[in-house]
């Protein structure tokens, strides 16, 4: 007979985990597929270093990290309407390549969404969707709080990149793995943040790189 424990299910503990699962980063939401930026800026030079890529998530993290995370925070806790909060999402991305990306993801969310919650009505999430406010409906779905939704996006934004950073870069996991752990407790006070209310930053350097990386021949990754 093993001694393993039986596994313990808990209302507010399974939710979370099942939302960290659906943004996987091996999944095509996640940093498999898109890097958030980091493929053009190492191509335009500006990430050579681990030190640099950290530096770039801190970034990505507290300008855009932060706007998504509000408008799904937003959502889960009921204060905005999906159709609200997708005007919201458009007025809060400047660079018609990320809001492409965003509805890219979106789209693969919306069909995990749609499997795990085969009796929900996603209905009002077409014909297209942003990444933030399908992200917010699952949170709400799921019964979870503004900010754990909030904070499940924002970490997973900041680990896919910094995937995406280690597989260009050729970075030791170790090194990427540390980095993201020390940038955990900056996930936690944005995500806190971003369960205040909307924010409104925008940051032109990644709106550039969304844009220069959408004319690349032959890109790995698709933003």
């Amino acid at each position: 007979m093993s001694g393993r424990p039986e596994p313990q299910s808990s209302p507010a503990h399974a939710p979370l985990a099942m939302m960290l699962s659906l943004a996987d980063s091996r999944l095509p939401v996640g940093g498999h597929v898109h890097s958030g930026g980091v493929e053009q800026a190492i191509a335009d030079g500006f990430i050579r270093t681990a030190a640099d890529l950290a530096d770039f998530l801190y970034r990505r993290v507290t300008t855009s990290g932060l706007v998504a995370a509000s408008v799904a925070a937003a959502v889960a806790d009921g204060v905005l309407e999906v159709a609200a909060a997708q005007r919201e999402m458009d007025a809060r991305t400047p660079s018609a390549a990320a809001r492409k990306a965003s509805l890219a993801q979106g789209r693969g969310m919306v069909r995990l969404a749609r499997r795990m919650f085969p009796d929900h009505d996603w209905s009002t999430h077409k014909p297209t969707t942003h990444l933030p406010v399908i992200s917010g409906s699952i949170g709400a779905a799921s019964s979870l709080s503004g900010f754990h939704t909030a904070l499940v996006l924002v970490y997973t934004t900041m680990s896919g990149s910094a995937t995406a950073g280690q597989r260009l870069l050729a970075l030791d996991p170790a090194d990427v793995s540390i980095m993201i752990a020390d940038l955990g407790a900056e996930c936690e006070r944005v995500a806190a943040q971003a369960a205040v209310g909307l924010a409104d930053l925008s940051d032109p350097v990644l709106d550039v790189f969304a844009e220069r990386h959408e004319r690349q021949p032959m890109p790995l990754f698709m933003s």
